[in-house]
C-alpha cells in the first residue's frame, strides 16, 4: 500500500481522550513507548475532577467504606469478574501515586491518604467520599470534619450553584454553615465592575476571568464585608482555569481566610482543568494527539498491528499502529453504542458482554439503588485486558482497552471512576511493554 503525505506510524494509539485515554498516553511516554492519542476531548468536560477509588459495596446496600483498598478486597472476593480484580493492588497504587505526582509536577497539585477516602462537600449539598481531591478543595474536606464555621458564597448568574441550598441541607450535619451571594466581577460588567443580576455566568469564562488580578481584587473586595466570624470560606469549583493554585492562593491572602473550592455540575471547570493539562503536557511528553478527530475505522488487523482510518472526510489520514489501547468510554464516549436490540462495540465489532433480554436491561425503577443491569455491559478481557472474542481468545495480540468500557463494573454508584481509568490504562501499558 502507497504511503500518504499525511501517514502516520506509531508504537501505540490510543483510543479516546478521557481519563483512561490520557492516563494510558502518559504511562506510555514514562515508558518511552511511541504513542498516539486520539479522541474527543469532551470526556474530561464532565469530570467533577475528583479521583474515586473505591468507596461503595455493595452497591444495592449502599455500604460505605472509609478504606479504599479494604473495599477493593471484599470487592474481589464477591465480585471476582471486575475488572480490579485483574490488577495488582501494588501495581494499582503505582499507577495512581505516579499520576497524582504528574499532575502535581504539571501545576495542579492533589492530595490523597493513603488508606482513607475523604468526604467532600458537593453543589448538591451532599457529602461524597472520593480518594484523592484538588489542593483547592482540601480545605473543605477538613473544615467539614472539624465542624468549622463557614461562609458559602455564590454568585449571581450562577446556574447549578446555591450556597443557600448547600447550607440549609448539610446544616444538621454542619451547624456552623451560612450562605452569602455576591455579583461577580464579569467581563460584560459596568462602571462598578460587577455584572448586573440578569447576566448569566458561564463557569468556564469565570474561571478565565478569575486569573485577572483585578477581578480577584473585585470579587475579595464583595466577599470581604460578609466573613465576619467565619473561619473558612467556600466557593464554586471556578477559581481559575489554567492557573488555579495562583488565584487561589491570592484569593487567600486577600481574605485572610482559608478557601475550598466545591465541585459544580457538569460541564465542570475541574475537568477543563484536567483537559488543558493533558492537552498541553502529553506533547511536551513525546506524544502525538490527535484531538477532535474521529476514528472511522479499522482498515487493517493482522499480526504485525492495525491500519486505522481518523479523522474527517475529505482529509482522512492512515495510522499504522503495532498496538492499540480502546478507551474510549462507554456510551456518552462512543466506544459502546446501543440500539433497541443490543449493546455494540463500533470500531472492532467485538463482543459485548450483555443480557439477551432487552427488557431486563434496566429496572423498573430509575433510582433502584441496586442500578441497572446496562451499567455493568461492557467488554470481557484477559489478564492483560485484551478483549475476548466470543470464543474466549483474545482479538488481537496487541489490542487491549482500559476504564468504563470494561465490563461487570458500575464506576458511578461504585464510586470508582477514576482510579478504574488511571489503573487499568496503567495495566494495559505495562502488558503492552511485557508482550512486545
Amino acid at each position: 500500500m502507497r504511503r500518504g503525505p499525511a501517514d502516520i506510524d506509531c508504537e501505540l494509539m490510543v483510543i479516546g481522550a478521557g481519563m483512561a485515554g490520557v492516563a494510558a498516553a502518559l504511562f506510555a511516554a514514562k515508558r518511552g513507548i511511541d504513542c498516539l492519542l486520539v479522541g474527543v476531548k469532551q470526556g474530561l468536560y464532565f469530570a467533577s475532577g475528583l479521583l474515586d477509588l473505591m468507596a461503595v459495596h455493595p452497591i444495592g446496600e449502599g455500604r460505605l467504606w472509609t478504606n479504599p483498598w479494604r473495599a477493593i478486597e471484599a470487592l474481589v472476593r464477591d465480585c471476582p469478574k471486575h475488572p480490579y480484580a485483574l490488577l495488582d493492588p501494588t501495581d494499582m497504587k503505582t499507577a495512581l501515586s505516579d499520576f497524582i505526582a504528574f499532575l502535581g509536577q504539571a501545576g495542579l497539585s492533589y492530595h490523597a491518604e493513603p488508606e482513607r477516602n475523604v468526604m467532600i462537600p458537593t453543589a448538591l449539598g451532599t457529602l461524597k467520599p472520593t480518594y484523592a481531591v484538588p489542593a483547592t478543595m482540601l480545605n473543605g474536606v477538613r473544615a467539614f470534619e472539624e465542624k468549622a464555621e463557614c461562609l458559602i458564597v455564590d454568585f449571581h448568574g450562577l446556574k447549578g450553584f446555591s450556597a443557600r441550598q448547600i447550607v440549609e441541607t448539610m446544616k444538621p450535619a454542619w451547624p456552623g454553615l451560612r450562605s452569602h451571594q455576591v455579583h461577580f466581577p464579569h467581563p460584560s460588567a459596568g462602571q462598578e465592575g460587577f455584572a448586573a443580576g440578569a447576566v448569566e455566568l458561564y463557569p468556564e469564562i469565570s474561571a478565565g476571568w478569575l486569573e485577572n488580578s483585578e477581578a480577584r481584587a473585585r470579587l475579595a473586595e464583595a466577599v470581604r464585608p460578609h466573613v465576619e466570624t467565619a473561619e473558612v470560606i467556600g466557593m464554586p469549583a471556578v477559581l481559575g482555569l489554567r492557573r488555579s493554585e495562583e488565584v487561589f492562593r491570592a484569593l487567600e491572602e486577600q481574605l485572610e481566610r482559608p478557601l475550598f473550592e466545591i465541585p459544580i455540575m457538569p460541564p465542570a471547570v475541574a475537568g477543563l482543568r484536567l483537559s488543558n493539562l493533558f492537552g498541553e503536557a502529553l506533547p511536551r511528553l513525546g506524544v502525538r494527539v490527535l484531538f477532535q478527530h474521529p476514528v472511522l475505522g479499522v482498515d487493517h488487523a493482522n499480526g504485525s498491528g492495525f491500519t486505522f482510518e481518523v479523522g474527517h472526510e475529505p482529509a482522512r489520514l492512515k495510522v499504522r499502529a503495532r498496538a492499540a489501547v480502546l478507551a474510549g468510554g462507554r456510551f456518552l464516549g462512543g466506544g459502546l453504542y446501543a440500539d433497541r436490540r443490543r449493546v455494540v462495540e463500533p470500531l472492532f465489532g467485538l463482543p459485548v458482554r450483555q443480557l439477551a433480554d432487552r427488557r431486563r436491561w434496566h429496572r423498573k425503577s430509575y433510582l433502584d439503588p441496586r442500578g441497572h443491569p446496562i451499567n455493568q455491559f461492557g467488554l470481557e478481557t484477559d489478564e492483560y485486558l485484551r478483549p475476548l472474542q466470543a470464543d474466549g481468545h483474545p482479538a488481537h495480540a496487541r489490542l487491549f482497552a482500559a476504564g468504563s468500557i470494561l465490563a461487570h463494573q458500575d464506576w458511578m454508584r461504585m464510586k470508582c471512576g477514576s482510579s478504574l481509568a488511571i489503573t487499568t490504562a496503567y495495566a494495559a501499558v505495562q502488558a503492552l511493554e511485557q508482550l512486545r
